[in-house]
């Protein structure tokens, strides 16, 4: 089942995870500092809360699509590609506290979606691209880890 990723910047972790803990009846299914994560089943959703204090509290991060397997990130890429839109794959990619293959498009308004599978948890903090450059790129990754200008997640 794929099901919809929204990552958001908070400026309380402790508070926006209670928050949202009430909203969707869930607790986070991974929790670490700075960062939590939701795997909601009703609506499918990821829900990613990232503290960060460079950016608006409740603006967006990044938005997703969670999918099952690297096949399903591959197809969606030759897809987007065949479409005309430039892409960026990462594979094996550790960040947010797991390894992930994705790949990478930007919406008209500049808003960075990812296209992921999960392939293994991981201890790398939230916004630290810990892998090398992407193996396929037909562009330079946009969005920068937390800590630096901008504090936009590349990862999760």
């Amino acid at each position: 089942m794929s099901r919809v990723q929204l990552a958001l910047n908070v400026a309380q972790i402790d508070e926006a995870v209670d928050f949202y803990s009430k909203l969707f009846g869930a607790e986070p299914t991974k929790r670490r500092p700075g960062y939590a994560n939701f795997a909601i089943s009703d609506p499918p959703l990821e829900l990613v809360l990232i503290e960060n204090a460079r950016q608006a509290p409740g603006s967006l991060n990044h938005l997703g699509v969670e999918v099952q397997s690297t096949d399903e990130v591959t197809a969606a890429q030759l897809r987007l590609a065949g479409e005309g839109l430039t892409t960026t794959m990462e594979t094996q990619t550790a960040c947010c506290y797991a390894v992930q293959d994705k790949v990478w498009v930007d919406g008209p308004g500049g808003e960075p979606w990812e296209i992921y599978t999960v392939l293994a948890e991981a201890d790398v903090p939230a916004g630290q691209l810990r892998s090398a450059a992407p193996a396929k790129s037909v562009r330079a990754a946009e969005p920068g880890p937390l800590d630096q200008p901008g504090g936009r997640c590349s990862c999760c």
